[in-house]
């Protein structure tokens, strides 16, 4: 199938994700919330892959929503002047903040994909990560930049709040103070920054070397007990969202229900002879298609 701003390509159990718009430094154009999360949804429904790879093309990852394509703008009561007793105006005001609303939910969900599928996303980020790039790479599981690479929560810059998924998830990856210094004052953090406090688990040269480390880790992740990935990311975004004591209960109940014990045979065998597992995928979910 062909996307706008995508490229998807499975090989060896590894779905890669490919942000295809260079040009206009992979901005993110009504297309890509609607193709992303049909992208995610179709691997992780119908079990094709067992990691995913997020990475972009040209000098950037990702320059954030490209506002031309929305309209041109964030403004209300576009036109309003004065009018602020007239019918029409008013039901112009309201019907926005109901659109805008609409609009920023239909886009959380769009990123929330990446959280939400049973399988581990890796992003691979080059050059800038921008605005609504944030919130994508804040989505997936790890993160890897080139020493090109930069994060900015460009949104104070253009008089608006970050709102489709940077703070929620931000302050529980990185302290919060630096969340706020970033919010604030919307300055570049590089790299080298990003993984000294967390952000990105490996920085590398270029963006080539980039790939080859993290589709070494993907294959790595691919060759382990699906069912077990997927039980230990439902369990660690749970406890990051739950008390020490919800979490405990829930991996218990999760074990219970979940834990195979011809998959622990298998992946101690495997081991012990040095050659690859044979595990059971994951099953197709009931509404994939």
């Amino acid at each position: 199938m062909t996307y706008e701003s995508f490229s998807v390509d499975i090989q060896d159990r590894i779905a890669h994700i490919v942000l295809t718009r260079p040009e206009k430094r992979n901005s993110m154009v009504p297309a890509f919330w609607r193709d992303l999360p049909a992208i995610v949804e179709d691997i992780d429904g119908n079990a094709r892959a067992r990691a995913i790879v997020v990475s972009s093309t040209g000098p950037h990852f990702c320059a954030g929503m490209d506002l031309a394509s929305f309209g041109g703008g964030s403004g209300g009561g576009s036109g309003g002047g004065d009018g602020g007793d007239d019918a029409a105006a008013r039901a112009a005001r309201i019907r926005h903040g109901a659109s805008f609303y609409d609009s920023a939910l239909h886009m959380q969900r769009s990123l929330s994909c990446l959280e939400a599928c049973r399988i581990p996303v890796l992003a691979a980020i080059q050059g800038g990560c921008i605005g609504g790039g944030v919130d994508m790479v804040s989505a997936c599981d790890m993160r890897y930049a080139t020493e090109d690479g930069y994060f900015t929560i460009f949104e104070i810059n253009i008089g608006m709040t970050a709102d489709v998924g940077t703070f929620p998830r931000l302050c529980k990856l990185i302290p919060e103070g630096i969340v706020r210094e970033l919010a604030y004052t919307g300055r570049r953090l590089s790299a080298g920054e990003a993984k000294e406090i967390g952000l990105v688990n490996r920085v590398y040269a270029d963006q080539d070397a980039m790939l080859e480390g993290v589709f070494d880790v993907a294959r790595e992740i691919a060759g382990k007990p699906p069912l077990a990935v997927y039980g230990c990311k439902r369990m660690i975004n749970y406890a990051r969202d739950h008390s020490t004591a919800d979490g405990l209960d829930y991996i218990a109940i999760w074990n219970a229900s979940f834990l195979q014990g011809a998959e622990m045979q298998e992946a101690m065998l495997a081991n012990q002879q040095k050659r690859p597992g044979e595990f059971v995928d994951l099953p197709k979910k009931r509404s994939a298609g």
